[in-house]
């Protein structure tokens, strides 16, 4: 336990995903009391000297805000058209907070057939090292305004992994509105028990998993688990944690035993150690 612990505090690329439920109120309004302390925590990570990339979800619940509509719809017009109208609302309030702390926001839209292409998945890698060489903090999201079933991720813990992977990141924390992964789920059962470590996903561990009933937010616990496999076959480990509060990011860089961790089984990119 005591190597893991040591890699994290060591961590020099870490992917940081935040949850439409983490940085919105239930309206679909930007949560700016999260969002500046999120930001905060980012920024001092890159004043560390540390890579940072953030998946950040929300571009749909942002856009629905913004259109006064109260729930997301079912087209997939409209999702895409209110995507649009979301992500620049994002962007500006990233940009500009990072600006504030004297950080440098970029922004990157993926669909998995990026990632499917050699020479575009290259070209991918290649953005984000020089934008890491530029001490930019990119901000990563699903282009859900062209994503179609055929290339998209469909939901971005998935994406967030993808990342990871593509990017070759030491760690992988999820910000979620639970604590962590629990024996059952903790909004429907009040005896619901926190699982600190995970070695493996399990069929036991898949068992525990329970979607959550945010209205502006796609996956749960399931896209959660699919994540922490991506990462374990590559030796990344990943954290859940409560995004509520995001200076849990600090305390996980500080070596505490924070949400659940997933241990991977072997080394680095998937190598037995």
């Amino acid at each position: 336990m005591g190597d893991i612990v040591g890699e994290i505090k060591d961590a020099k690329t870490i992917v940081i995903k935040v949850g439409t439920s983490t940085i919105t109120h239930n309206n679909g309004t930007i949560n700016f009391y999260v969002v500046e302390k999120l930001v905060r925590v980012l920024s001092d990570l890159r004043n560390e000297d540390k890579n940072v990339a953030m998946v950040t979800s929300g571009a749909i619940g942002v856009g629905c805000s913004r259109m006064g509509l109260h729930k997301k719809p079912d087209s997939l017009p409209e999702k895409q058209a209110l995507a649009a109208i979301g992500q620049v609302n994002l962007m500006h309030i990233y940009s500009k907070l990072l600006n504030e702390y004297g950080q440098i926001a970029s922004q990157i839209l993926l669909t998995k057939d990026v990632i499917e292409d050699e020479q575009r998945k290259l070209n991918a890698i290649n953005t984000f090292s020089t934008l890491f060489r530029y001490g930019s903090i990119p901000i990563v999201n699903e282009n859900d305004t062209v994503a179609t079933e055929e290339i998209e991720f469909g939901d971005n813990d998935t994406l967030s992994a993808v990342v990871a992977v593509l990017i070759k990141a030491d760690l992988l924390i999820l910000l979620s509105d639970i604590d962590g992964l629990y024996d059952k789920n903790p909004k429907h059962h009040s005896d619901a028990r926190l699982i600190p470590i995970v070695r493996g996903v399990t069929r036991q561990i898949e068992e525990y998993s329970q979607n959550t009933d945010n209205s502006f937010g796609t996956g749960g616990m399931i896209t959660k688990l699919a994540a922490a496999r991506i990462c374990n076959s590559h030796g990344i480990p990943m954290i859940i944690a409560n995004g509520d509060d995001p200076y849990n990011i600090c305390r996980i860089m500080a070596g505490e035993l924070v949400g659940t961790l997933f241990i991977p089984n072997g080394g680095k990119n998937g190598e037995e150690e």
